[in-house]
């Protein structure tokens, strides 16, 4: 990726985050689309010696591009009826999944938490060439007032109990009557299970798995779809 090509006000953000860490951009291929993916390119030096599992609450999840978000790309990515349709990605993190559902058609906003993650995203945006895509600070305790979309999407989200009641709150309130949920995890995430468990009353849930070897290891991610219930 040649810097160099990137607007003038996403190439100060690339320039600011670099003074601080080594960077590069995955690109990414879903369905014919290419989407470029900035990230830390050495997540020891992010870390900064920490062990990241010495408290999984405080690990800053958004720094890699997760399995789970992969496939959820290639789901978003694979949608044909997308037209006029508004997808919102929960705890985008890096964005995949955002920016392959923008490629496809989708009009979608990326949300998050901190600053420094909407920087990523914003670069990541413009270095995909996407215009369709806006962001959104979203605190899942105090959620602004939005408009409903038409999808709700998340990958690597469920890693916090206290957190479940809110997030079904926005999925009560952000999706659309006729709306579709995609979630996507690990099938080792033992939160998801819980999660399901609570979200079975107020939704209909769809299972998919898929799996794929990786260093000689089954990896399986499950995809997840929910529906209000009828």
């Amino acid at each position: 990726m040649d810097i160099r090509t990137l607007p003038e006000y996403e190439r100060q953000i690339y320039n600011r985050i670099r003074e601080k860490y080594s960077l590069t951009f995955d690109s990414l291929k879903v369905s014919g689309n290419i989407v470029r993916i900035l990230k830390v390119a050495d997540l020891k030096e992010f870390l900064e010696g920490n062990d990241p599992l010495a408290d999984v609450s405080e690990f800053p999840f958004w720094i890699r591009l997760w399995d789970a978000a992969m496939i959820l790309s290639y789901v978003l990515g694979a949608q044909t009826e997308t037209k006029g349709k508004r997808l919102l990605e929960l705890g985008a993190g890096l964005g995949a999944p955002g920016l392959a559902a923008a490629a496809a058609g989708f009009d979608v906003t990326l949300s998050d938490y901190e600053d420094i993650i909407m920087d990523f995203q914003k670069v990541s945006v413009a270095a995909s060439g996407l215009t369709n895509v806006d962001f959104c600070h979203l605190d899942w305790l105090n959620p602004p007032e939005i408009e409903p979309f038409d999808v709700l999407a998340g990958a690597e989200i469920l890693f916090r109990d206290e957190f479940f009641e809110p997030l079904l709150n926005i999925f009560k309130t952000s999706l659309k009557p006729d709306g579709m949920i995609y979630l996507a995890h690990d099938s080792k995430r033992q939160s998801l299970g819980k999660f399901l468990k609570i979200a079975q009353f107020d939704f209909d849930i769809a299972l998919k798995e898929q799996s794929f070897m990786r260093d000689g290891k089954k990896v399986t991610v499950i995809v997840n779809r929910l529906r209000h219930k009828r």
